[in-house]
C-alpha cells in the first residue's frame, strides 16, 4: 500500500514537472529588460528561447521569432536542446508510469514486470531533471554574464572610460535580468527530479521478497549399519516356452520362446 501511494504521488509530481518545463520552454521571457535605472519605463524588452519581444505598459507586446540558427549564440542553442531533451525524456516517462500504476489492473501483468517499468519511468525523470536545471541554469549564467559586462559605475564611467550620455550617469545599453520562465524551469526541474526519486523508491517496495517454494520429498541416505531383510515368500517360476492354445480350446505343439 505504501509502495503504490509513493508510485502514484511521484508520478503527480513528475506530470507537474513536465508540464512546468514544457511552459517555460515555449516562454518568451527568459531575460527581461531591467528598467531599475531607465527614465521610459513604459517601453520594456525581453526575449526567450525563440522570440525577441518589445512590450508596452498598456499590454501591448510585439515578438520577432529568430529568423536564423547559425547566428544564434551556441550557448543559447545548448539551451534548446537541453530542454527539448527533458521535455522527451519526461513525456515518454509518463507515458511508462501510465502502465506501470500499481492501483491500475492491465491484463495478466506481473508486479515485477510493473517495478521494472516504473524504475525505467523514475529514471527518465531523473534524466529530463537534470537536463530542465542545466539548461535554465545555462541561459541563467548567460544572462549574469550579460549583466555584468553592461553593468557601468556610479560616475557614469563605463568600461573603456568613456561618460555617459549627456553627462547622465548610467548605462548605454538595457540590461537584462532573470524572466519569469527561468523560476518557473527551476521549479519544474526540481519537481521532476523529486518525482523520479519517489518512483525508484517505489520500484524497491512493489518486488516480493519472498521466494518461490516448491514442494519436494525429502531423502535420507542409507547408513553402514542398515541391515535389509529377504522376502521369504516362495517367487513363481515361469517357464521360457508358453504353448499356444488353438481356437477351440486345445492345445498345440507349437511353442513360441521369448528372448
Amino acid at each position: 500500500m505504501a509502495a503504490m501511494m509513493i508510485q502514484l504521488i511521484g508520478w503527480m509530481l513528475s506530470v507537474l514537472g513536465e508540464f512546468l518545463i514544457a511552459a517555460a520552454t515555449a516562454m518568451d521571457m527568459w531575460s527581461l529588460q531591467d528598467r531599475s535605472q531607465t527614465v521610459v519605463t513604459n517601453v520594456f524588452t525581453y526575449s526567450g528561447l525563440w522570440n525577441s519581444c518589445v512590450g508596452t505598459s498598456y499590454g501591448t507586446t510585439q515578438c520577432r521569432p529568430y529568423f536564423t540558427i547559425l547566428g544564434l549564440p551556441a550557448l543559447l542553442q545548448a539551451v534548446r536542446a537541453l530542454m527539448i531533451v527533458g521535455i522527451v525524456f519526461g513525456a515518454i516517462g509518463c507515458l511508462i508510469a501510465i502502465f506501470a500504476l500499481k492501483c491500475l489492473k492491465m491484463g495478466n501483468m506481473e508486479d515485477n514486470i510493473k517495478a521494472t517499468m516504473t524504475l525505467t519511468a523514475g529514471i527518465l525523470f531523473l534524466l529530463a531533471g537534470v537536463s530542465g536545471i542545466a539548461g535554465v541554469s545555462a541561459f541563467a549564467n548567460l544572462v549574469v554574464q550579460s549583466f555584468r559586462f553592461t553593468t557601468f559605475t556610479e560616475g557614469g564611467y563605463g568600461l573603456l572610460g568613456g561618460g555617459g550620455l549627456g553627462g547622465l550617469s548610467g548605462p548605454l545599453t538595457p540590461r537584462y535580468t532573470f524572466g519569469p520562465a527561468l523560476f518557473i524551469g527551476w521549479v519544474g526541474g526540481a519537481i521532476l527530479f523529486i518525482g523520479g526519486i519517489m518512483m525508484c523508491l517505489a520500484c524497491r517496495g512493489m518486488t516480493s521478497d519472498q521466494k518461490q517454494r516448491y514442494d519436494g520429498m525429502a531423502y535420507k541416505a542409507a547408513s553402514q549399519h542398515t541391515y535389509y531383510k529377504s522376502d521369504p515368500r516362495p517367487r513363481p517360476v515361469y517357464n521360457d516356452s508358453y504353448k499356444a492354445q488353438s481356437v477351440d480350446g486345445r492345445q498345440s505343439n507349437q511353442r513360441f520362446d521369448y528372448v
